[in-house]
């Protein structure tokens, strides 16, 4: 194994409050200290909080594409870098960044980095980053002179991949941004290595009631669809507005009844009806492509 080593805000939110367990936001790795055995860190006693406000900034990405993105967009936010023989040359410049910021790279097996990332899907390569700083909905709204704009709103909606295909048909037809309970889920390594650098260029509007936000929304001049696999307008027969929130609810129960009672615009996908209904990253890609065309 070969090494380098260096040294190594949240806005109130009006539509917050404490979430019904403390455990939904996902922590991410212990960070390592030496790529040749990853360990934890040791506790500290007197500056526990410290350390657990460090960590719960940061996250690990993996796979090349969403590696590539993110030290493109924001590179400052990289903390360490961990990377095979097979991808090093690919990653010249991250480590040639790395070593003049006097941060740390490691050159480092398969094995290792599944230990690093927490899954055998790296693609060769992991980075310790700082995690994107969340924005709540409230703020986003207070932006008024958006003429033309598309949000996504997921109830109940939590599968990383699935998250993961949305953030990247998202970023792939120009949506502001994702409101749900539990924004920082989509900035799992799960989520960002399936959306392939688009979760570079989305946000998680967090929300801790959903109706609520999707009030706010159209007070804002949004209109508010939803879909459905059991009735509604034809997605292909339907105008829709400039200024759109979408939601979309989990595949077994759809959205919740008083999200559906709220919509100005009920929506189905058509097809053949040999199956019940579409995975929800599919919906999604399918109804956001309508819309970008409709706005052309």
């Amino acid at each position: 194994m070969s090494q380098h080593k260096g040294k190594g805000g949240k806005t109130a939110n009006p539509l917050q409050k404490p979430w019904t367990k403390d455990a939904a936001a996902k922590k991410p790795a212990n960070r390592t200290q030496r790529a040749a055995s990853v360990k934890a860190p040791q506790a500290n006693i007197h500056a526990g909080k410290p350390v657990r406000a460090a960590l719960d900034n940061e996250s690990k990405v993996y796979g090349e594409n969403a590696c590539r993105v993110l030290f493109t967009q924001r590179p400052e936010s990289v903390i360490r870098l961990y990377v095979s023989q097979l991808m090093a040359a690919k990653f010249a410049d991250v480590m040639k960044y790395l070593a003049a910021a006097k941060k740390a790279y490691h050159i480092v097996d398969g094995a290792e980095l599944e230990k690093v990332a927490g899954s055998g899907h790296h693609g060769g390569v992991v980075l310790l980053v700082k995690r994107k700083p969340l924005q709540n909905l409230a703020t986003y709204l207070q932006k008024k002179d958006r003429k033309q704009d598309c949000l996504l709103a997921l109830d109940g909606v939590g599968n990383p991949h699935n998250l993961g295909a949305i953030t990247r048909s998202c970023a792939h037809f120009g949506v502001g941004g994702i409101i749900m309970k539990q924004p920082e889920l989509l900035q799992s390594g799960a989520a960002l290595r399936t959306a392939e650098g688009g979760g570079e260029f989305i946000n998680g509007l967090s929300c801790d009631n959903l109706p609520l936000a999707l009030k706010l929304c159209k007070e804002a001049g949004y209109t508010l669809v939803t879909t459905s696999s059991h009735g509604g307008s034809s997605l292909y027969n339907s105008k829709l507005p400039a200024k759109v929130v979408i939601v979309f609810g989990e595949e077994m129960f759809g959205v919740s009844q008083n999200v559906a009672k709220s919509a100005d615009i009920a929506l189905q996908i058509p097809g053949t009806g040999k199956v019940e209904s579409l995975n929800v990253s599919v919906a999604a890609s399918l109804i956001l492509g309508e819309w970008y065309r409709q706005q052309l």
